[in-house]
């Protein structure tokens, strides 16, 4: 392998007290995914020493102890810069048609940010989704209020529901391939990325004639197919609210409506991803990860009402095509990110 290293490593705990030879083995891989690699043997509080050196080191407990401060520092300081940009990505792209998902999830690659079961990335959307709740408050209390004595009320409800459905099925059935496979593959990211603008570039530049313009009286078979568009998105990459807007207006709702649906259907998909992933990474999530998890969410909150509250118009006046170059930008970057660092 051109520029690869074939070198015996040490694992040493990171605990000054337990400075033991937990194993050894050789890596052949090149230097920055050698990085990479380090970089999480020590966010599990590891580290991996080249084995000449614990050789050579007769004090056991100082590698150890050198390696203890060479953890907390990094952890300490880059893990929540890390965690506060990832949030703030998240809480910028989770309500445009670009995939937060795809974004945090090469954005992390890059970085070097990893975290067990990728439970982050999916439970700092609570910021996102308290910000759209906060914006939409008013609106949701007078909805309540209305289900007893309107029809319409009830109906909209009820097409909200069954467009949750079918990703709320489907997502929970393919949880663990979604997270261990799908969530692992960068370079599908970047070509969905890509493909995904393409499509919604070809979208925005057709003359269609809408025949929906307020949520309020969508049909809920209308409601049912936008459901099944989102069903997409399980695929790192498409964007949730990319595959609800693209189906949306290819079945006659006009932009700015669309875009509505999208936010309150973001309402319980979101919600429910988020408790079940909790649920299933219950055993795992650390205090330390907690903290991580918190500060990512802050960010999420901030960045996403500034997004929920602008995002209407701007699509009412430009439409989707900014978005779409976006995407596309994004993936040729990944690819070319993925070609340079791996």
């Amino acid at each position: 392998m051109k520029g690869s290293a074939n070198k015996e490593f040490v694992i040493v705990c990171k605990n000054p007290g337990s400075a033991n030879k937990i194993a050894t083995g050789s890596v052949q891989t090149k230097k920055h995914a050698l990085k990479a690699l380090q970089h999480s043997i020590e966010r599990l509080g590891y580290a991996l020493v080249p084995a000449n050196r614990f050789e050579k080191t007769a004090n056991i407990p100082a590698v150890a102890q050198h390696c203890h401060r060479r953890i907390d520092q990094k952890m300490d300081l880059a893990t929540y810069f890390e965690a506060a940009f990832l949030g703030l990505v998240e809480g910028i792209t989770e309500f445009l048609p670009v995939s937060s998902t795809g974004h945090i999830l090469l954005v992390g690659h890059f970085l070097g940010f990893e975290n067990e079961g990728k439970t982050f990335e999916v439970l700092i959307q609570l910021g996102a989704i308290l910000a759209i709740l906060s914006i939409y408050f008013g609106r949701l209390w007078k909805i309540a209020m209305d289900l007893p004595s309107s029809t319409k009320a009830r109906r909209f409800v009820a097409a909200i529901l069954l467009a949750f459905l079918p990703a709320a099925v489907l997502g929970a059935f393919l949880h663990d391939y979604i997270k261990t496979v799908l969530f692992e593959s960068p370079a599908l990211i970047c070509s969905t990325l890509i493909i995904g603008g393409v499509l919604l570039a070809w979208i925005d530049r057709l003359e269609l004639q809408p025949k929906y313009t307020d949520v309020m009286d969508y049909p809920l078979s209308l409601a049912f197919k936008i459901g099944l568009f989102q069903c997409l998105a399980l695929v790192p990459g498409v964007s949730r609210s990319g595959s609800t807007i693209a189906g949306s207006l290819l079945m006659g709702t006009d932009k700015r409506s669309a875009a509505e649906f999208s936010f309150f259907l973001a309402m319980p998909t979101m919600t429910g991803a988020f408790v079940y992933d909790l649920y299933k990474n219950r055993d795992i999530i650390s205090m330390d990860q907690a903290g991580v998890i918190a500060v990512g969410f802050v960010m999420a909150f901030i960045a996403g009402l500034f997004v929920v509250k602008s995002l209407l118009d701007f699509v009412s006046r430009h439409g989707f095509m900014p978005f779409a170059i976006w995407r596309i930008v994004v993936g040729i970057l990944g690819f070319i990110g993925l070609a340079v660092w791996g």
